[in-house]
């Protein structure tokens, strides 16, 4: 760390020195321009570049199948605009699997492709993206996968529980879309203010983001489980784990609620409601865990990997609450 003092000059002008090695390595010299993002209590400065794109570039040649979609994908999440995938002779198959993949996230298209190139540019325009919307697009889409698996189960309804399974894509897409917003925010402050949010609540919305994509994760293995599952349930235990998803839907809602709500004192509130229904349910487990000795155990099974999936999508509403009591705790 190096320190400065600030001078004035002109006997209105405020100015400071920056570091030699700093500029250097920045290739910022005299009549260079830089920029200057306040945030709070803090001044980012960064030089000013003659492209606003950055562009990435990844030899494929030894990728295919799921390691060549990852690799896809982590280049789009990392913030590439313009990718650049090379090979000395890029497959038929690995031309179908980029594809795939490029199809698979939002925003993004094939610009050329020749049979040693691809490359794959964000037509999105970073300005317009809204992390605050996706999340809450990701959290009406969790929650209605969840309540739909869980009808699916309670009616045996398959094509409904499928449904619920291909609903997992939409989800996905939306939280790599918002992995992608929170790296940009990290890597330059101008993302975050095009954003017109601080980092640190751009670390909030991604952090729920992920507990929303897990509740998507558990809501798309009720599903198949149900897949599984031939007979009516018993009315007991269809009944129970009814209201164990509607406790568990009531923690999420209201751990959003906090999450997203203005005022601090009601969101402290809030949260702090979503934990103590998190306690609840955990009690609420215990009881159909009783009604569950009573069925063949293979049945037993497989409805309790049900009430598991259930009660984890609670505790990641008790994880959105963190987050929110977090968010709405005094500035130091």
């Amino acid at each position: 760390m190096e320190t400065r003092k600030v001078q004035v000059t002109g006997g209105s002008t405020y100015t400071v020195s920056i570091p030699k090695s700093w500029a250097t390595e920045n290739d910022v010299g005299a009549g260079s321009e830089v920029e200057f993002y306040p945030d709070g209590d803090s001044l980012f400065l960064t030089p000013r570049t003659e492209t606003e794109r950055t562009r990435g570039t990844l030899d494929v040649t030894d990728l295919t199948g799921q390691a060549l979609t990852r690799a896809v994908t982590t280049m789009y999440v990392s913030g590439f605009d313009v990718i650049e995938l090379e090979g000395g002779a890029i497959t038929t198959d690995q031309h179908a699997t980029i594809r795939e993949a490029v199809q698979s996230l939002v925003g993004l298209e094939v610009l050329e492709e020749t049979r040693d190139r691809v490359v794959i540019r964000d037509l999105l325009d970073s300005s317009e993206l809204s992390i605050h919307n996706a999340v809450t697009r990701m959290r009406l889409i969790s929650l209605s996968m969840l309540d739909d698996a869980i009808t699916a189960l309670s009616e045996l309804d398959h094509d409904l529980a499928r449904d619920v399974i291909g609903r997992d894509d939409d989800l996905d897409r939306l939280w790599l879309v918002v992995s992608r917003i929170f790296r940009a925010t990290l890597r330059t402050p101008k993302a975050a203010e095009e954003l017109g949010l601080p980092r640190e609540e751009c670390f909030d919305y991604h952090s729920s983001a992920r507990q929303l994509e897990r509740v998507g994760d558990h809501a798309t293995k009720i599903a198949h489980l149900t897949l599984n599952i031939d007979e009516p349930l018993p009315a007991d235990v269809n009944d129970a784990i009814d209201d164990l998803h509607e406790d568990a839907v009531e923690v999420i809602d209201t751990a959003m609620d906090a999450l997203l709500a203005e005022d601090n004192d009601e969101a402290a509130r809030l949260a702090n409601e979503a934990r103590t229904g998190v306690r609840a349910i955990d009690e609420r487990v215990r009881a159909i865990d009783e009604l569950l000795r009573g069925l063949d155990p293979t049945r037993a099974q497989l409805l309790g990997l049900v009430v598991d999936s259930v009660l984890r999508s609670a505790d990641y509403g008790g994880n959105v609450a963190e987050t929110a009591l977090q968010k709405a705790a005094p500035t130091p």
